[in-house]
């Protein structure tokens, strides 16, 4: 063997480093193993971590106002709400475009609801609106009509504002029609989507964008054509409001067929009748001739919002700040504490409860501890709904329990105890349910500690009670941690027993998560309370880490 020979890598079989053919080998493995959790860990992913992802996206997502309005929110940003009067003509007319194009969208009642959150009465304001909108402009319509018929012709309006290239498609898109109509044949061609002639929309911005969501509207309704349609009446404001802003050499950039139509209006519309929108949206509702509405449009106008956030903690966000909730509206702190609270007292009753059970069934003969362990188990056989319905018969002030403390004489039948619906009647019902959560851990830690332990100490002069605490209990507490954590866990999340069981002092945050699921529809508030309850969860879970270890804790 030569020196070059010895002093060279290690080489395998096939003729490769060794060191580069074992990290192949390995990388080989981990893919398989990666392969084997795939499922898995896509599973996980898809049913865990997206719904969590998907909970703190919507605690702070506000799109719904900045796509609904997206004029308005522009334009709404230099207004100052603490002038005491409303927008100027520039926000209305911006709001005014906005509305429309949300009415034909039906999204104005969703845009409604949501600042509802913010303000009460918006939701039927936006309602309300979205039956008027629609005849917001027609003066403008009907002057400009006056000065020229074919203000009113929905093909002119087409051509007008419409690209050469789109006209060309829809020439094409009605011959083909046509002949399908000649020859009896069905059509179900889409009417070709709508582009704006560039020249038109910088000359005539804000006519150009209202026309286009116009045309969008229309083919987004039954893929309408809208060459067949005349544009709504607040198109018309726009363009009043583009041809008394720009310069007659503006219009001398567009072609021929634009400037004839276009010319005249320019010069007319310096003697149309101006129409007053903020009177015209005063008519509609007085509440749009207060500032403080358009002021909860102009802060919840980003796409982002901590609002929910702060309701969440009864705080509120308002133009001017954040403030505190009127004290007869701050209820969120008081379910949080709440739900902690009583969350920790049906744990700490369940290890009372729990401890002893656990203890018989670790140091009874096998064939009886079985027996009594099937009893144990029995209640997870039994829906819950129907073992928190019998304790609703059972806690009822004419129910069996006030029946037998009647009998026997401990209270008398005009004193029987209130037990339901309120927090004991929740705390009673939440530990009969999840006792058997803590009886298991403990059971299965008690299973492994050999009772000979006990006999030992009690060998060397322990008396009973001192050799239970110093030799039997410490083995126990990881059980005991295990239970505990089960227990607190499933206890500050359930609802459907609090529901039934708590009335108004018994319920937890959980309820009130629910409700704005299910009724209030108010995601947005459901998935911030949510969020803070997860971390309330998460920093009780690091603390008790730091503080006990969860190492120690130990399912047997």
């Amino acid at each position: 063997m030569t020196e070059a020979t010895r002093t060279g890598p290690m080489l395998a079989a096939d003729g490769t480093p060794l060191k580069r053919s074992l990290q192949r080998a390995l990388r080989a493995q981990k893919l398989r193993a990666l392969m084997l959790i795939a499922p898995l860990l896509a599973f996980i992913l898809v049913t865990f971590v997206a719904p969590i992802a998907d909970m703190l996206f919507r605690s702070v997502e506000n799109q719904i106002v900045s796509d609904t309005l997206p004029r308005t929110a522009q334009a709404i940003r230099g207004w100052d709400h603490n002038s005491g009067e409303p927008p100027g003509d520039d926000v209305l007319a911006a709001f005014t475009i906005d509305m429309i194009a949300a009415v034909e969208r039906k999204q104005h009642t969703r845009l409604g609801t949501r600042l509802n959150y913010e303000q009460n009465g918006l939701s039927s304001l936006f309602r309300k609106t979205g039956r008027g909108v629609a005849d917001i402009g027609e003066t403008y319509r009907d002057q400009f009509a006056a000065l020229d018929p074919a203000w009113k012709d929905a093909g002119i309006w087409a051509n007008l504002f419409a690209d050469p290239s789109w006209r060309a498609d829809h020439d094409a898109w009605e011959a083909a029609r046509a002949a399908a109509r000649t020859a009896g044949r069905p059509f179900a061609e889409p009417v070709p989507a709508f582009r704006l002639n560039d020249d038109l929309a910088d000359v005539l911005p804000e006519t150009a964008d209202a026309y286009l969501d116009f045309a969008r509207a229309v083919q987004g309704n039954r893929n309408g054509d809208p060459a067949a349609r005349a544009p709504w009446p607040p198109v018309y404001l726009a363009l009043y409001r583009d041809l008394t802003a720009i310069g007659v050499g503006r219009i001398a950039t567009l072609d021929a067929e634009a400037q004839a139509l276009l010319d005249p209006a320019h010069y007319a519309v310096r003697s149309f009748e101006r129409a007053d929108l903020a009177a015209i949206y005063r008519d509609i509702d007085r509440a749009w001739g207060q500032p403080t509405v358009w002021a909860t449009i102009q802060t919840f106008s980003p796409a982002y919002t901590p609002g929910y956030f702060l309701t969440a903690v009864d705080l509120k966000q308002t133009p001017d700040g954040i403030v505190s909730q009127p004290a007869d509206q701050k209820i969120y702190i008081m379910l949080f504490q709440r739900t902690l609270v009583m969350s920790l007292a049906i744990m700490a009753a369940c290890v009372l409860l729990g401890y002893p059970i656990a203890f018989l069934l670790a140091n009874l003969p096998l064939r009886t501890s079985n027996l009594l362990l099937i009893l144990v188990l029995l209640p997870f056989w039994t829906s819950l709904l129907v073992r928190t319905s019998a304790w609703k018969v059972l806690l009822q002030q004419q129910g069996v329990i006030n029946d037998i403390l009647v009998w026997i004489g401990i209270v008398d039948n005009a004193g029987r105890l209130i037990l339901i619906n309120n927090q004991t009647g929740t705390i009673i019902a939440m530990t009969h349910i999840l006792l058997p959560f803590m009886i298991l851990p403990l059971y299965s830690v008690m299973k492994t500690i050999p009772p000979s332990y006990v006999r030992a100490a009690k060998s060397l002069g322990a008396t009973n009670w001192t050799a239970f605490w110093r030799v039997y209990f410490p083995q126990s507490v990881p059980g005991i941690g295990a239970g505990c954590i089960l227990v607190f866990i499933l206890a500050i999340g359930y609802y459907i027993t609090p529901e039934l069981v708590g009335g108004t002092s018994g319920t937890f945050i959980s309820n009130r998560i629910a409700y704005h699921i299910s009724s209030s529809l108010n995601w947005g508030l459901a998935a911030a309370l949510g969020t803070i309850l997860l971390a309330v969860v998460l920093a009780l879970y690091w603390t008790y880490d730091r503080l006990v270890g969860i190492d120690k804790v130990n399912l047997g």
